[in-house]
């Protein structure tokens, strides 16, 4: 049996798996993002849980693959850079792969964290029978994975996709990379939860601010129809740009499941451009939390 190992770098949490030939992750941990030491030493701790994992397993020679990472962008993939992602604000030209691959006999790929997730999908996942389709995660932050004619759309140096700072509403505020109305500054979890607290006065995680809008509490229902239509306006600019076949909806938000996906599907079958647009398909993942870590092990895997 060939397997992979996958690390999935997010702005709270890495998971690092080990993933065999058909997508089954064997072994994972998880560990907290702590952005308070030095990106050497989260490296360090991450290259540690990585010892731990090939330790429980007891692979014969050449059954390990490889080792693939999924980071947030902007990257370097040609030189195994993270060079300047938003939400991990210390890491700047962190030369990652140079700093896996010295401490294991195994080689190492960097990928953007949604490219990596939309090879899942298209693997194992819900863009399994698609040719041309969108991951699109919406999580701490927001980003896609652009699967065109089979092949992923990487740019030129690999951060194609990045529709988190795609600029939707200005009316919002400033986003974290300095300009005003990201997608990302209004529909990430971390907005929803951030904005959903300002309103109600206390402390609420990005699900009890769906909670509130479920139970129509009016100030979140009124906040969050803007957030979902927002999205809406994103899933219609990538439909109308790529005349995909569908959108992947994956990351922590779309657990909260209809609520989210039904008001998007709603706003694209108003506003798609082409009338076959409107039809296209808006799902969820169906890799639940382990899609990141399958498509950085899909390097190596596919």
């Amino acid at each position: 049996m060939e397997y992979a190992l996958g690390v999935d770098i997010g702005g709270t949490k890495v998971a690092i798996g080990l993933v065999d030939k058909t997508g089954f992750v064997k072994e994972q941990s998880i560990i907290p993002t702590d952005l308070s030491i030095p990106p050497e030493d989260m490296i360090y701790r991450i290259n540690s849980e990585i010892r731990k994992i090939i330790s429980k397993t007891d692979l014969s020679k050449g059954e390990l693959k490889g080792i693939g990472i999924g980071a947030p962008g902007p990257l370097d993939i040609k030189n195994g850079l993270i060079t300047c992602p938003p939400n991990l604000h210390t890491w700047i030209n962190i030369p990652i792969q140079r700093l896996i691959e010295k401490e294991f006999p195994y080689p190492v790929k960097l990928e953007n964290d949604a490219n990596a997730a939309a090879l899942a999908e298209k693997w194992v996942g819900a863009g399994k029978e698609n040719e041309n389709f969108i991951y699109m995660t919406i999580s701490t932050g927001i980003g896609s994975g652009i699967m065109v004619d089979g092949k992923l759309l990487h740019g030129y140096r690999g951060n194609a996709g990045d529709v988190g700072h795609m600029v939707v509403d200005t009316s919002f505020g400033k986003c974290t990379c300095g300009q005003y109305g990201c997608l990302e500054a209004i529909a990430s979890g971390t907005a929803i939860a951030t904005e959903g607290s300002n309103i109600v006065g206390e402390k609420l995680t990005t699900k009890e601010v769906f909670d509130l809008f479920k139970e129509g509490h009016p100030q979140i229902v009124a906040y969050m129809e803007k957030v979902l239509r927002v999205l809406g306006i994103a899933c219609v600019s990538l439909i109308n740009t790529f005349d995909t076949e569908k959108i992947v909806i994956g990351g922590g938000v779309s657990k909260v499941g209809e609520p989210l996906f039904q008001p998007i599907r709603d706003y694209v079958e108003a506003h798609a451009l082409n009338p076959e647009g409107r039809l296209t398909e808006i799902v969820p993942s169906k890799l639940d939390q382990n899609t990141g870590v399958v498509g950085s092990a899909a390097l190596w895997l596919l």
